[in-house]
């Protein structure tokens, strides 16, 4: 992993603690926010799971599983919102990502956790209220829900916050109308 940006424990009430993902093969982003009962997040921690450019891809696959495991019993997670799988011009990209997202899904559910699904313009219009927001105003924006004093980086990170952030305000919303 790299990044690995920890935050103190927030002194509010914490209703639920959400692990963002934002899925690739080189870089999976993350990031893991607390809600409190007043509706404040605050950033938890956030970085990368890393893999070198040249390691065949099972090995990827398995770091990825391996640091993602390590990041669920480190921060004990309640609920997971991922990034679904952007079809641009290149599907051997595609392709790749896909992989990625596979086994951080079936490593989720095989930690019995809830996971929400979120494709890039659902996130950008959580987060910033317009769904073709440029990455720039996404981060600016995940940077000020969070108060946090600089941008996360790798950018992978930033997104894997704005997941995080997404995936609250889903939840928030199902839970007002289940009420």
């Amino acid at each position: 992993m790299n990044g690995g940006f920890v935050f103190p424990r927030s002194l509010l009430v914490t209703l639920m603690r959400i692990l963002g993902l934002d899925p690739g093969t080189a870089t999976t982003g993350y990031g893991i926010i607390d809600a409190a009962e007043d509706g404040r997040l605050t950033a938890v921690s956030f970085g990368a799971i890393l893999t070198p450019a040249h390691t065949p891809m099972p090995q990827r696959l398995q770091t990825i599983q391996q640091e993602l495991q390590q990041l669920l019993r480190q921060y004990q997670p309640d609920t997971v919102g991922i990034e679904e799988v952007f079809f641009g011009r290149n599907i051997t990209t595609a392709i790749t990502v896909g992989q990625a997202r596979g086994v951080l899904l079936v490593t989720l559910a095989n930690a019995g956790l809830s996971i929400g699904e979120y494709s890039p313009p659902k996130i950008k219009e959580a987060v910033t209220g317009y769904g073709k927001a440029d990455k720039a105003q996404v981060q600016l924006m995940v940077r000020n829900l969070l108060d946090l004093e600089e941008t996360p980086r790798p950018d992978d990170a930033a997104d894997g916050l704005a997941v995080a952030i997404t995936h609250y305000q889903y939840q928030r919303h199902a839970a007002l109308y289940d009420s």
